[in-house]
């Protein structure tokens, strides 16, 4: 008895295993209706990549090169790298000596920010790097604060400079009528068990009130006055990098010095005891659309020993 297919219906007929005439490949079993193609294309991409091996990712690796600085740079950026060495280290205040000149826009006052990366891991809970310090010169920016405390203590809030003060009539306000007409809130402890029922929509617009950074506190006025003064919060990212706001571009070098300072002397007080080797890595200070300004490290480079 005849076993397989019959060779006389279309498409059935096998070729032995073997090289197929347009294939370098061998042992591929192939049909005369349509393994030929798979075949054919073997073929080619084996002859393909075996004369383009050294040169098959050559355009992702043109993609991968940036282009040279000057062909990005608009007129305005190259006008602000004038003058100073992007690619060179500055003190304090030499760097904040250069904010004037790297200032890009001249319609609006920008922000001086700073980006501090740090030799720490934020995954571990006793690494992570959170507080507050408030700015000597001020950020040039006002806050609007909110604060829940007992009836007793509204008076001090409001004379100490809160916007608003109350209890559970903003608890309530928040929460039906999503009122968000404030940029800090502070709470006493003893209201944080009302806070708390908010916590959802308060969590993740950086509104909660936490005792690591001085919103939760008993003495409400200081907590007020601070804000007012120029009081800013900081958390480490992912990254490691801590990011925050140390003024206005219009401010005097010596102002931004002192504000820089203040917040470099904060950021080693907080030094993880876990942490290992270099602590403070990089310092950069810029405008918003302005070029970054790098400052050296090296008296605050804190080196824990295993």
């Amino acid at each position: 008895m005849r076993r397989g297919p019959h060779p006389k219906r279309p498409g059935a007929r096998l070729r032995a295993w073997g090289t197929h005439p347009n294939s370098p490949e061998r042992g591929v079993r192939v049909t005369s209706n349509g393994s030929d193609c798979l075949a054919r294309m073997s073929g080619w991409l084996l002859k393909y990549f075996d004369n383009r091996v050294n040169t098959a990712w050559e355009p992702a690796r043109a993609l991968s090169q940036a282009p040279p600085e000057d062909t990005m740079a608009g007129k305005k950026y190259k006008k602000a790298i004038e003058g100073w060495e992007p690619t060179k280290k500055y003190s304090v205040d030499d760097a904040c000596a250069i904010i004037p000149k790297a200032k890009v826009s001249t319609k609006w006052d920008e922000t001086v920010d700073v980006a501090v990366r740090l030799g720490v891991n934020p995954k571990y809970a006793d690494q992570m790097v959170r507080g507050s310090v408030v700015m000597p010169s001020g950020t040039g920016k006002t806050k609007r604060v909110l604060v829940i405390c007992k009836t007793e203590k509204v008076k001090d809030a409001l004379e100490a400079g809160a916007d608003y003060a109350g209890n559970d009539e903003y608890i309530n306000k928040i929460k039906d009528e999503n009122w968000f007409e404030f940029d800090t809130l502070v709470a006493t402890p003893d209201m944080m068990v009302s806070v708390g029922k908010i916590g959802r929509v308060l969590g993740p617009r950086g509104l909660m009130p936490n005792p690591k950074v001085g919103t939760v506190t008993a003495d409400v006025a200081k907590a007020v006055k601070e804000l007012k003064a120029g009081r800013v919060e900081f958390r480490v990212e992912k990254a490691g990098v801590i990011q925050t706001p140390i003024g206005k571009a219009s401010f005097q070098p010596e102002a931004l010095a002192v504000n820089l300072r203040a917040l470099l002397d904060q950021l080693i007080k907080l030094k993880p005891s876990t942490a290992k080797g270099t602590y403070v890595r990089s310092i950069t200070i810029s405008t918003t659309h302005g070029p970054g300004i790098k400052v050296d490290t090296a008296a605050y480079v804190g080196v824990v020993k295993d």
